[in-house]
């Protein structure tokens, strides 16, 4: 998720006015280390991070799909009861793995399509939007990273089946990707985050941002952690934790290039030295994690830097072929 500053993608009313662009949404996503839904646009512009939500109950637990036709296009599935939307592209490639593109806090898989046209020519690629996202069915309540995973697992079994899995998560997408692998190492191959909502992004903010700070500053402090807690659109509850072994799997680590959180009047500065932190932590996933910057990116590599995206999609997959 920017910092809704830059986590959350994600700063914003006051960062929402005036930095409200790259900053305040990767604040949001960063701060979620989810990539807020609705950090975004005229989503975020609209976006309440004080409304409260509603609580319900847990997620039911998904259920492999039984055999059915590859999915070729945008197509609504049904996992755990819920309608999740879901677009494939590209042909299998023998012992090649799936990839799957996961998108940040307030986008959804419509963000991340021209990068999925492009990796289809040489990948089967599949994306999907979360509950609270882009067309898929609204959350009963609040949902933990647990329940995040429950989707994703019940998308995987349609969309993967037995085969591979690479997982390529921009900002909030990219935190729940990490979290996901290491429970799921029989399926999961291969990581790229692409400037990936650091581990610790909610004690990164307490700690950049003391309680005193006023302007800006405060509201980017308040409204993350605010996120943080699942005042999103997700209703995703974010916890900080510890980087965990994923395995001995390919992980390309890319973080952003242009300091675009140094924005943030006074601040600006630690939060970019947290995220920079915060993209090495993600190093400990594997023995055979990368990490590399993208020069001329802000938040939004895979949009700024395409072809940068595209590059480490494809020498993960290609080091996660018959894995």
């Amino acid at each position: 998720m920017r910092i809704a500053l830059a986590a959350a993608g994600s700063l914003e009313d006051l960062m929402l006015a005036k930095i409200r662009t790259p900053l305040a949404a990767a604040l949001c996503c960063v701060g979620l280390g989810v990539g807020v839904a609705g950090c975004d646009g005229d989503a975020m512009e609209n976006w309440d991070p004080f409304a409260a939500s509603t609580p319900s109950a847990p997620a039911a637990p998904s259920t492999k799909a039984s055999a059915a036709a590859p999915i070729s296009g945008t197509e609504k599935i049904t996992v755990a009861g819920r309608s999740v939307n879901v677009s494939c592209s590209g042909e299998p490639v023998e012992s090649g793995p799936v990839v799957v593109l996961m998108h940040g806090g307030g986008d959804g898989l419509d963000k991340m399509a021209p990068l999925q046209k492009t990796l289809s020519g040489k990948h089967r690629v599949c994306s999907y939007d979360r509950l609270g996202a882009g067309k898929s069915d609204q959350p009963d309540g609040p949902q933990d990273l647990a329940a995040s995973g429950r989707i994703l697992t019940g998308v995987l079994d349609r969309v993967a089946g037995k085969a591979p899995v690479v997982l390529a998560g921009h900002s909030l997408g990219g935190l729940i990707a990490a979290r996901y692998a290491p429970d799921h190492q029989d399926r999961v191959k291969g990581l790229v985050l692409l400037d990936a909502t650091p581990p610790t992004m909610m004690n990164d903010i307490e700690k950049a941002i003391p309680k005193s700070a006023e302007g800006p500053a405060a509201e980017l402090r308040a409204q993350n952690l605010a996120i943080f807690q699942g005042q999103n659109p997700e209703k995703l509850v974010i916890a900080d934790g510890a980087v965990r072994s994923a395995g001995d799997i390919p992980v390309e680590v890319v973080r952003h290039g242009k300091p675009y959180l140094e924005a943030l009047p006074e601040y600006g500065p630690r939060l970019e030295r947290a995220w920079a932190a915060g993209q090495r932590k993600w190093l400990a996933l594997s023995g055979r994690s990368r990490l590399s910057t993208a020069a001329g990116s802000g938040h939004y590599i895979y949009v700024d830097e395409p072809a940068v995206a595209v590059q480490a999609v494809d020498r993960v997959a290609e080091e996660a072929r018959g894995r």
